[in-house]
């Protein structure tokens, strides 16, 4: 199994139509996928037509149980997406009241390797879905995952809330004492604004060596897809953001099979 976090400490970055995404490419390559919704705003699991005020079985289960996830207590939290070879834990909007529930309650951040760890030879990828705040949620991503995907919107502000992701990962991987390799994605890259491509350019000059090759552009086919509930890929294959996204996973996929190689 391999674990990507898509995570931003900036919202509306495109964190929730990147997992849909990527996910939806890898199951159409066959690999078995887990999309993990760990957003109290459950934008992913309104993606696939679940109502995150409502759904019983979620995320949220996991943490009730005082830092333990009871035995195949994961696999029942799992539902179907539609899609083939991709399925969903969504997430309840009762996610938002972590931070007050768990106060003084051990192991709460690693709930989410725990659950995993369960369900580790039903999937190949699991890819999780991040609430745009530092918080328990956001630790146990970053402690489940193997790599870390950060989208950024080409444009000057989300740049800044590029380096707040970037200190959080430092300070989160120093108390774990552990390296996580990340990959920043640019996103909503509109060419025809000056803003844009130079916003773009700030990054390829920032972040040499952690900038993707492929910037998403802005692409209406990813609301389509998420109003007709679908992967975009499954609604167009042949737009330029899946197209985008198609390089991005070859690109992963290939740091992914060097860094195994390298361990």
């Amino acid at each position: 199994m391999r674990i990507w976090a898509v995570a931003n400490q900036k919202g509306g970055v495109g964190k929730t139509t990147s997992v849909v995404t990527l996910g939806g490419l890898l199951a159409e390559r066959g690999h078995r996928v887990l999309v993990v919704d760990l957003d109290p705003h459950g934008s992913l699991t309104s993606w696939f037509g679940y109502d995150p005020d409502s759904i019983s079985n979620s995320s949220f289960n996991l943490f009730q149980h005082q830092g333990k996830v009871p035995a195949d207590l994961p696999a029942q939290l799992v539902t179907s997406t539609g899609c083939a070879n991709l399925s969903l834990l969504p997430a309840n909007t009762a996610l938002a009241t972590l931070e007050r529930r768990m106060v003084g309650v051990e192991g709460m951040g690693l709930i989410v390797s725990r659950a995993l760890a369960q369900l580790w030879d039903d999937y190949d990828y699991v890819l999780l879905d991040n609430t745009p705040s530092l918080g328990v949620l956001m630790v146990n991503a970053l402690a489940a995952a193997r790599h870390l995907v950060i989208p950024v919107q080409t444009e000057f502000l989300a740049i800044k809330g590029l380096e707040r992701m970037l200190h959080t990962l430092q300070m989160v991987m120093r108390s774990q004492k552990n390296v996580l390799p990340h990959t920043v994605v640019p996103t909503l890259f509109d060419r025809r604004t000056q803003a844009s491509v130079k916003s773009l350019n700030q990054l390829r000059k920032d972040y040499p060596n952690t900038l993707s090759r492929f910037a998403v552009p802005v692409d209406t086919k990813f609301r389509d897809a998420s109003q007709a509930g679908v992967v975009p890929s499954a609604l167009d294959s042949t737009t330029h953001g899946v197209r985008a996204y198609r390089h991005l996973l070859d690109e992963l996929l290939a740091e992914s099979h060097s860094g195994a190689e390298a361990q």
